[in-house]
Parts: C-alpha cells; sequence; structure tokens
C-alpha cells in the first residue's frame, strides 16, 4: 500500500488531502500542531495516523520523516501543505515576521524534502508543493507570504530537475481563493464579515467560486498518482481562471 506523508494536515487544503488520500486507499502520516484537529481528522479513516509537533528546525522535520518510514516501512509522496500569512508590506513586518514566513513556508518544505528524497526515489515517488498564485504574482501586504511561495515554485523546478532521471516526480500547486481558515482569519484581520468576504473573492473569481479544499486536495492526488507520470517541475495554477 502507498504511503503519504501531509504537513498542515490539522485544517483546510492539508486535512482534505489527508482525507482524500486515505479514501482513495493510502496510508497516510498527517502532522501539524493542532492535536486536538489531527485526531479529529483521523477519525475519518483508519488509514490515516498522525504527527504532532512544531516543524520549525532541520531535525523536527528529519525525525518526522523518519518516524513516517518507521511505521509504515515506506514512504511515496510527501505533501507540503503546512503555511502561514502574515500580512504586511517591508515597513510594517518585523524580523521576526519575516523569519518565521519564510521558515514555515520555506525552509520547511526544503528540510522535508531533503530528508524525504531518499526514500522516494526508493519507490519512485513524488513532492507535491502548496504553493499559491500570490507566488506567481504579486500582491499588495503580502511581502513575506509572496517571496516565499515564490520561493517555493523555484524550490520545486531546481529539485525536480535535479531528481528528474531519480524517477522522482517533484511540483508545485498554486491555490487561488479556498475557503480555510487562512482565508477567513485574513477577512476578519480586514475587519470583514467572513462570509461576505468569501463571497466577495466569489465574485472577482472568472468562474464565480472559490475553491474548496477538496478540490485543491483532487489536483494533489492526481499529481501523487501513476496517472501523472510525466509531470514533473510543473507549477498548477488551480484558481477558477484567474491567472490566466
Amino acid at each position: 500500500m502507498s504511503v503519504v506523508l501531509v504537513t498542515g494536515a490539522s485544517s483546510g487544503i492539508g486535512a482534505a488531502a489527508a482525507v482524500e488520500f486515505a479514501d482513495a486507499g493510502w496510508e497516510v502520516m498527517a502532522a501539524g500542531r493542532d492535536e486536538g484537529r489531527l485526531e479529529e481528522v483521523a477519525d475519518v479513516s483508519d488509514n490515516i495516523s498522525t504527527w504532532t509537533g512544531e516543524l520549525l528546525e532541520s531535525e523536527d522535520c528529519d525525525e518526522l520523516v523518519a518516524d513516517t518510514v518507521d511505521e509504515f516501512g515506506r514512504l511515496d509522496c510527501l505533501v507540503n501543505a503546512a503555511g502561514v500569512l502574515i500580512m504586511g508590506n517591508a515597513d510594517e513586518l518585523s524580523d521576526d515576521d519575516w523569519r518565521d514566513t519564510l521558515t514555515i513556508n520555506l525552509d520547511v518544505p526544503f528540510y522535508l524534502s531533503r530528508a524525504a528524497v531518499p526514500h522516494l526515489i526508493k519507490t519512485t515517488g513524488s513532492i507535491v508543493n502548496v504553493s499559491s498564485v500570490w507566488g506567481i504574482e504579486g500582491a499588495q501586504r503580502a511581502l513575506a507570504y509572496c517571496a516565499s511561495k515564490g520561493g517555493l515554485i523555484q524550490l520545486t523546478r531546481a529539485m525536480a530537475l535535479d531528481h528528474a532521471s531519480d524517477g522522482l516526480r517533484i511540483n508545485a500547486i498554486c491555490p487561488g481563493s479556498v475557503d480555510t481558515p487562512m482565508l477567513t482569519g485574513r477577512a476578519e484581520e480586514l475587519g470583514k464579515d467572513p462570509g461576505e468576504y468569501l463571497d466577495e473573492m466569489a465574485d472577482n473569481s472568472p468562474n464565480g467560486r472559490i475553491a474548496t479544499p477538496e478540490d485543491v486536495a483532487g489536483l494533489i492526488i492526481f499529481l501523487a498518482s501513476d496517472a501523472a507520470s510525466h509531470i514533473t517541475g510543473a507549477t498548477i495554477p488551480i484558481d477558477g481562471g484567474r491567472t490566466a
């Protein structure tokens, strides 16, 4: 049975991906910081195990990958879905804001990927990095987030080229607006009603709606599947036509 490690699995895209993989018959290691939410995700399927902890240092990432392989005996896919959004322009962001964003959104995916690559080469596996449309285009007061997500796209491309001959596939997806706690938190920061804010985002989308976490999870699973065997180094928007 195939094994996937999903970070950021306590909510949003990561949680949806964990459940979708389990429904597809994969064994899932769902990793995150919120033990209670992770247990709710794990209650959905016997195929989901959980790992609770901070992923801020390379040693933490090494431990998570090692624990996953120890439990399941192999690793077939890594999904880097954990992320943080701290709004602000250059003169509003503190050193800690900048460093925290780059650490979680870029350093951690690198550390995890570095630890996972030897195992994924053995299984001819894949990595799916959850970037953002803000990694492709700029956005006001999202300096650190845009930089980190743009960096994640370039990390994806470079690693994909490094390991294409190993049969290891590495791709990035770029969601637009998705109905997740991150988006509702953004609404609250702006002093807007979350429901009205989601409606506003939907009105601004060419297809008239925003994505669900399950929409994004479907793309992740496709990229992890044999159906995507010739796709590597790709950056794929899932944004209802926004970047078109």
